[in-house]
């Protein structure tokens, strides 16, 4: 599988992990594409609705998901937007690899989701990195940031 990421997006995700430091930040992923060809055109950002310590753990608020699928489904059937859907979600982890915790496997209900998870090292986006759910637990995935128009990919 092979994760391409907007720069648009990219730059939503660690402006989102940024400001939430030193809690996490969680949002949901909009794109298209199969497990192994995936492009990952916007992140959309949710408050994180956790019941226990924002500083290790995230939820998805509820409310950002339903209203996101509506938004999408509207989409296809005008036509606007055919064939994007969420394609998974993305946290950060506050002064910690961007690599799944215990916490995240054990979280890890959807298993054609991509979880992107940031690492943010002292209030600083550190890594970027995708991975995938596997029956084990998680594989990491090649990940790559497409350039705005005239500019360089990174990740």
């Amino acid at each position: 599988m092979a994760v391409r990421l907007s720069a648009a997006a990219a730059a939503a995700i660690r402006a989102a992990a940024a400001n939430a430091y030193p809690d996490e930040c969680c949002g949901l992923l909009v794109g298209f594409g199969d497990a192994d060809d995936m492009t990952i055109e916007r992140a959309v950002t949710s408050a994180n609705v956790t019941t226990s310590d924002h500083r290790d753990s995230f939820e998805v608020d509820p409310k950002v998901r339903f209203d996101l699928m509506r938004e999408l489904e509207i989409a296809m059937e005008t036509e606007t937007c055919p064939h994007r859907h969420i394609v998974g979600h993305y946290h950060s982890h506050p002064d910690h690899p961007a690599e799944p915790s215990d916490r995240d496997r054990a979280m890890a209900f959807e298993p054609a989701f991509v979880w992107l998870i940031a690492s943010v090292i002292e209030g600083r986006v550190e890594d970027l990195r995708a991975h995938a759910v596997t029956d084990d637990g998680f594989r990491r995935l090649p990940l790559a940031v497409t350039p705005p128009a005239g500019g360089k990919e990174s990740a």
